[in-house]
């Protein structure tokens, strides 16, 4: 599996978020679906605007070990841009990331990636999981199409 690793100083986020459980695999189900809800309610154009033509994030984050998280959808910001009652601000801590690329329409192929990733890279990388958020990277593009690219950053540290 193709994969970089990238030194990533601390840097702040804007958006949206959502409670997420893991039970069952339904966090294939309620992520794609928060995706389509920030999209059909406005979020989406929201955080386009804000972006600048940065890419969208979606971040998994505050793992609580009991089968639960918070999933993020948000775009890079300079300052605490909440502006409405609807977004939160985080800081996504400095780390060294590895990045990998996936292809193709979403959220089937990035899903593919996730899987790989933990089945596959990391009990043969050199590498374990560092603590922190693991992202999701969205340039603009059609997500349903074949061709379509896109990133997983997760945090290491060299074992």
């Amino acid at each position: 599996m193709d994969f970089r690793i990238v030194h990533r100083e601390a840097f702040q986020v804007t958006g949206k978020m959502r409670e997420i459980s893991t039970v069952d695999g339904s966090n294939l189900r309620e992520i794609p679906a928060f995706w389509q809800d920030c999209s059909a309610d406005g979020t989406s154009m929201k955080l386009d605007v804000l972006a600048a033509g940065k890419d969208m994030l979606g971040i998994c984050m505050d793992f609580d070990g009991q089968n639960r998280f918070h999933y993020f959808i948000g775009v890079e910001t300079e300052a605490d841009q909440t502006g409405a009652e609807e977004f939160v601000s985080r800081v996504i801590p400095a780390a060294d990331w590895a990045v990998f690329t996936s292809v193709g329409p979403m959220p089937g192929a990035i899903q593919q990636v996730w899987h790989h990733i933990y089945a596959d890279w990391f009990p043969s990388s050199g590498y374990e999981h560092a603590r922190g958020p693991e992202l999701e990277v969205y340039p603009p593009g059609d997500t349903a199409s074949d061709e379509y690219r896109c990133e997983v950053w997760i945090p290491v540290l060299k074992k």
